[in-house]
């Protein structure tokens, strides 16, 4: 395995740590950067790449909020947190749309939508509705400011969606259930908190199918290749996680929307030019 392979695996961790929190979409800049950065294994093995190394995204997110989201603790006598129990019960909630539709149909969305212009239709209808909740919320208050506030009418329709995200990549999960919750009224901070702990079981659950299909007869170099991404992308989200939570209490998320809109005419454009 070259050097330059390994090179590669590093750019993949960091795309996927930045936009993977980010409401862009990481698994739809993932297929767009595989048209301009190959790694040189099986259609198999990338497709299984590009969903296994949110595992490292998914572990910063353990080590940021662990406090937040262990149910148990030690320090003086054991203690049961019920609202912490009460919460993982919400997030389940919201996972069953998306884990249904997932497990019957992933190879069909697989084999129609994953594509460049597909993701590049997704970036720009996403991106107009980010710019016209924001607006329209604008001088609303938002009536959920606590995780304890999201019902579980909340976290099913943020379910819901989410499947916007299982079926078209370029939607993108956390885009999909950050704008559900604030057209439904959860302030920014609180969704995009619920969406990071949304992210543990659905992508967790993500990357042991495609574990499960691929199987575990990798070569070392793959395994290589896996790990490495994996590490950069739990280094990266780490960072974007602290920096999107800053950000988000002083500012909206229409220029996520405007980049969205920007990137998907790129797309559209780059397509038509280069597959006359």
């Amino acid at each position: 395995m070259s050097f330059i392979e390994i090179l590669k695996a590093v750019f993949f961790g960091i795309v996927e740590g930045i936009t993977e929190w980010l409401p862009v979409s990481s698994t739809g800049h993932l297929i767009l950067l595989d048209e301009f950065i190959k790694l040189n294994e099986s259609e198999e093995f990338k497709s299984m790449f590009d969903v296994v190394i949110q595992f490292g995204a998914i572990m910063a997110v353990v080590v940021l909020y662990w406090k937040e989201i262990f149910p148990f603790s030690f320090k003086e006598k054991p203690v049961v947190k019920k609202d912490i129990f009460v919460l993982w019960f919400k997030i389940l909630a919201a996972c069953i749309p998306a884990a249904v539709v997932g497990l019957l149909w992933d190879e069909v969305f697989e084999k129609y939508f994953y594509n460049m212009v597909s993701v590049a239709i997704a970036l720009i209808v996403v991106g107009v509705a980010f710019i016209f909740v924001e607006k329209k919320n604008k001088d609303k208050k938002p009536r959920v400011n606590s995780l304890s506030e999201i019902t579980f009418k909340d976290a099913l329709l943020i379910g819901v969606f989410q499947l916007l995200a299982a079926v078209f990549p370029g939607t993108s999960r956390s885009g999909s259930t950050i704008m559900g919750g604030l057209a439904i009224g959860i302030s920014r901070p609180v969704i995009a908190e619920f969406t990071f702990f949304l992210a543990i079981p659905v992508m967790f659950g993500a990357s042991l199918l495609k574990i499960a299909k691929f199987g575990l007869a990798f070569s070392a170099s793959q395994a290589v290749l896996l790990i490495t991404a994996m590490i950069v992308a739990f280094v990266v989200s780490v960072i974007v996680i602290k920096f999107l939570m800053g950000y988000i209490k002083k500012h909206d998320f229409k220029v996520f929307g405007w980049y969205r809109i920007v990137l998907g005419i790129i797309v559209l454009l780059y397509f038509a030019f280069t597959h006359k």
